[in-house]
């Protein structure tokens, strides 16, 4: 109920993860070899790439996928910007704990 949501979040967030870090370890790489990899069906690897694309994570090229401009820096924020996430979880966990 309360954490349905997040809970949906947190599992995009890692599907999108793993198809980031699969195009940026074999890219190029197109939506089938990313779906065969992965494990997932390839209409999910296709909305993770369009979102990574807007976030300029990840651009197209004519043998697939490759690492975009912003995916330098999303890498070198990601350690702290996790930490914030567990930081602020850690924190609802202490609001929900019964006295």
């Amino acid at each position: 109920m309360l954490f349905d949501q997040i809970n949906k979040e947190l599992e995009l967030a890692e599907r999108h993860l793993m198809v980031l870090k699969a195009v940026i370890e074999r890219g190029p790489i197109g939506i089938l070899k990313l779906s065969e990899d992965t494990g997932m069906p390839t209409h999910k690897v296709r909305y993770s790439l369009r979102i990574l694309e807007q976030e300029q994570l990840i651009k197209p090229s004519s043998h697939g996928a490759v690492a975009g401009d912003a995916v330098e820096q999303f890498m070198s924020d990601f350690e702290s910007d996790i930490c914030d996430v567990i930081s602020k979880a850690a924190h609802i966990r202490e609001i929900g704990k019964p006295e």
